[in-house]
């Protein structure tokens, strides 16, 4: 983070670049607000595949007595889906902003964060735990939280979900490092 007013000479510019530094202006980044997580979050986008029913319904049900809106992007049938599909369909509602945070659903979790994870805007960590949950809100800005159905029981996963939405991050290097993360999703491939 440069401060406000700081400068940097071309010799310093060149070696960040070699060094593969982003510098991120204090102040400047007009998009730096906008990579934080919502820190209210009203809405959110929940799928699974076909192993995420039952825990789906749970949590679906679970935030909407909260308060939350809670969109189901499916499935609702134990009729075979990829996860990568159901994945792609949350993750793409939080990076149109059509929701705050999304939670994705398939057996390991593991596959539907990865898939997330592809969607530009999108940065989706799979919690087993609320500690790791506070961590990838708090530290990675997680926005999508990807579930395990066969890992956690439901009354875990509802502990992660709470944990996860009502965590929020606030600190500015947690900040800087987001911008690394959009960048790299900028950068062309080569």
């Amino acid at each position: 983070m440069l401060a406000q007013g700081g400068h940097v000479t071309p010799l310093a510019r060149d070696t960040l670049a070699e060094r593969r530094v982003t510098i991120v202006r204090d102040g400047i980044d007009p998009d730096a607000k906008d990579l934080a997580p919502a820190a209210d979050v009203r809405t959110v986008a929940v799928a699974g595949d076909h192993t995420s029913i039952a825990l789906k319904a749970a949590i679906v049900r679970h935030l909407r007595s909260q308060g939350r809106a809670a969109h189901d992007h499916g499935t609702s049938t134990s009729d075979p889906v990829d996860y990568p599909d159901t994945a792609a369909t949350a993750a793409l509602a939080v990076a149109r902003r059509e929701a705050d945070a999304a939670i994705v659903i398939d057996a390991s979790g593991m596959g539907s964060a990865i898939a997330a994870n592809k969607v530009p805007g999108a940065r989706a960590a799979m919690c087993q735990t609320a500690a790791l949950a506070r961590y990838a809100r708090e530290h990675i800005g997680a926005n999508v939280l990807a579930l395990g159905a066969t890992l956690v029981t439901p009354e875990e996963a509802l502990a992660v979900v709470d944990t996860f939405l009502g965590t929020p991050m606030q600190e500015a290097r947690y900040i800087r490092r987001l911008a690394k993360i959009r960048d790299l999703e900028r950068r062309p491939r080569s």
